[in-house]
C-alpha cells in the first residue's frame, strides 16, 4: 500500500492535475440564458408531421393567400433577412403601410405568444391575423379554402397532412400546417450558444465584456431564456420615456386589455439574430444597433450607459446571430380555371 502510494505522490509530482476554475460569467450566462436546439419544441395542440411541414412551406411562401395574389408570409418575414422585412412597418394591401414593426419569425415558436401585444397565443392564431387583415393581406378564410380547394396538388397535399379530418382544407388546417413550419425555424449553433454550452473561446474578450455587462446591468431580466425575451410583457419607458417619434404613439397592450395597467405595456422582442433585424422597437423607428443598446439602458434601466458600454454590450448581441434556416422556395402548384384571380381593390 505505501508503495502504491509513494508511486501515486511521484506521478502528482512530476504530472500535476490543473483542475481548471469554473468561469463564473459562463456560470452566470448557463443560468439565465439556454442555446437554441437543434429539433424544434413539440407542440401539444399540433403534431409536427413531415407531411405538415412541407404543406407548411408552400403556404408561407404562397402570395395567393391574399387578396392581391402579392402578399404571402415571407413578404413581411422575409427567411433571407433574418424572418423580418427591413422595413419600419411592413407594407401590405394597396400599399398601406401596419402600425407596427414585423418581428422576426425565427425561434418565434419559443415566444409566450405571437405579435407585439401577445394577441395571438400561437403561431397558428397568429397566421389568422395577417391573411384577414385589411392593412395586410386583406383576404377572407373563403376565399383562402376556395382558392386552397381549387388546385388538386393542394387538396392531395392537405388530404396527408390532415388525413383524419372530414374536411382536410379548412382554414384552420392553413394556419396549423403554417405553425408547423414556423417552429422549425430555429437558428441554433451561434457562438454564444457555444459558450453556453462550455466553449470558452467562443467569445472574444470584448463579446464577453459585453456579455457581463448585459447581466449586470440587468438586461437579462427581460432578455433571458432561448429566446433572450419573449418569454413576458413590459412597459417600454420604465424610467425614462423614449422620444415620442420612437414609441410612435402606441400604447401597447392597451389597446388589447383596456386596463391601465397595460399603457405602453408590449412584449419583449427576441435579441436573438439582433444584428439581422433591424429597424428596432414595436415602431421600428431606431436603425442602428447601439442606438437601440443606448434608447434601452435609459428607458428600461434608468441609466446612461458609457459609449464603451454600448459598444460591447453589441459586440456581445451579435455572437447571438445563429445558423439561418436554409430553405428551398417551393414550387407552388399551378392554377386552374376555378382559381380566383388577383383583386387589386
Amino acid at each position: 500500500m505505501k508503495k502504491v502510494l509513494l508511486i501515486m505522490t511521484a506521478f502528482l509530482f512530476v504530472f500535476p492535475l490543473h483542475i481548471a476554475a469554473a468561469d463564473p460569467v459562463m456560470q452566470q450566462a448557463q443560468a439565465l440564458f439556454k442555446p437554441i436546439p437543434k429539433e424544434p419544441p413539440a407542440l401539444a395542440h399540433n403534431p409536427v408531421t413531415p407531411e405538415k411541414v412541407a404543406l407548411g412551406k408552400m403556404l408561407y411562401f404562397e402570395p395567393r393567400l391574399s387578396r392581391s395574389a402579392l402578399i404571402s408570409c415571407n413578404t413581411c418575414h422575409n427567411l433571407g433577412l433574418g424572418g423580418a422585412d427591413f422595413q419600419e412597418t411592413s407594407v401590405g394591401h394597396k400599399w398601406q403601410k401596419g402600425g407596427r414593426n414585423s418581428p422576426t419569425v425565427l425561434n418565434s415558436v419559443f415566444n409566450i405568444a405571437q405579435f407585439w401585444d401577445g394577441r395571438a397565443t400561437d403561431l397558428a392564431q397568429q397566421a389568422k391575423g395577417p391573411v384577414q387583415a385589411s392593412v395586410e393581406m386583406s383576404n377572407t378564410p373563403g376565399e383562402v379554402v376556395k382558392t386552397l380547394k381549387s388546385m388538386p396538388d393542394y387538396v392531395e397535399r392537405f388530404k396527408k397532412a390532415f388525413s383524419a379530418d372530414k374536411e382536410p382544407v379548412s382554414f384552420e388546417n392553413m394556419a396549423m400546417a403554417i405553425e408547423a413550419f414556423e417552429a422549425t425555424l430555429l437558428t441554433p449553433d451561434s457562438r454564444f450558444d457555444k459558450f453556453l454550452t462550455g466553449d470558452e473561446k467562443a467569445l472574444a474578450a470584448r463579446e464577453k465584456d459585453g456579455l457581463q455587462l448585459f447581466m449586470a446591468k440587468g438586461c437579462a431580466a427581460c432578455h433571458g431564456g432561448v429566446n433572450m425575451g419573449g418569454a413576458g410583457y413590459f412597459p417600454f419607458g420604465v424610467l425614462e420615456k423614449p422620444k415620442a417619434e420612437i414609441t410612435a404613439g402606441d400604447t401597447g397592450r392597451f389597446k388589447l386589455t383596456g386596463s391601465e395597467s397595460d399603457q405602453y405595456v408590449f412584449k419583449s422582442p427576441s435579441l436573438r439574430n439582433i444584428e439581422l433585424t433591424t429597424p428596432y422597437f414595436h415602431s421600428g423607428k431606431v436603425w442602428c444597433l447601439k442606438e437601440a443598446v443606448g434608447i434601452m439602458g435609459a428607458a428600461q434601466l434608468g441609466i446612461k450607459l458609457s459609449q464603451s458600454e454600448i459598444e460591447r454590450i453589441a459586440d456581445f448581441l451579435k455572437t447571438t446571430t445563429g445558423v439561418q434556416p436554409k430553405v428551398e422556395y417551393p414550387i407552388l402548384p399551378v392554377p386552374t380555371k376555378d382559381t380566383p384571380l388577383p383583386k387589386m381593390d
